[in-house]
């Protein structure tokens, strides 16, 4: 029997609403999901601080982090993403699910997030992943994002998924540092005001 030419990989919702529904990742050229056991100690940290809260996920890729999001109760997720075949993906994950509580802008996060961020109400949750700066064209990724995320008025809460090399500042903008969690070459940094 032949295997397919391009198998699709999948990942899973965790826990909530939609819990075990499987959902489409980008090629791994173009992006890297999100492991599970960052995902999972994400969604503890937040526990049920996102129950209707917005919620918004910045260079999304497949989205996985906002529709674990939105499985386990926020009111309405935002997605930026600028790659076409990401986009995509994203668009049919958000099918599967609840599009009319999904928003995904297909672009430039750094042109369309700060007319986005002027009209966000306070107390939003923010995860930002930006692509790591090993790959073609991205060396100056963590300072743009880093700026963009000083224009951000109000959030509850800012993570940035990153490379574990990187050391991010104690403070961006307004926001200041309140934990840091390694897994292996990932690392989430989370901010707050």
């Amino acid at each position: 029997m032949n295997e397919p030419k391009n198998p699709k990989i999948i990942t899973k919702i965790i826990a909530g609403a939609y819990r075990g529904k499987h959902l489409e990742l980008p090629s791994l050229e173009v992006t890297r999901s999100s492991k599970a056991i960052l995902k999972e100690s994400y969604f503890n940290t937040l526990q049920f601080d996102i129950v209707d809260a917005l919620f918004v996920e910045l260079f999304a890729g497949s989205g996985s982090i906002g529709l674990e999001a939105l499985s386990r109760g926020a009111k309405e997720v935002y997605f930026f993403e600028k790659d076409n075949n990401s986009f995509g993906v994203l668009k049919r994950n958000i099918a599967k699910l609840e599009p009319a509580k999904c928003h995904a802008t297909h672009g430039d996060v750094f042109l369309e997030g700060p007319k986005f961020f002027a009209t966000l109400p306070m107390g939003a949750y923010i995860y930002v992943d930006p692509p790591f700066a090993i790959r073609p064209e991205m060396d100056d990724i963590y300072t743009r994002t880093l700026a963009l995320i000083a224009r951000i008025p109000n959030a509850a809460l800012i993570t940035i998924e990153h490379m574990t090399g990187v050391e991010l500042p104690q403070t961006i903008g307004a926001y200041k540092q309140t934990k840091r969690k390694k897994f292996g070459k990932t690392t989430l940094s989370y901010y707050a005001l």
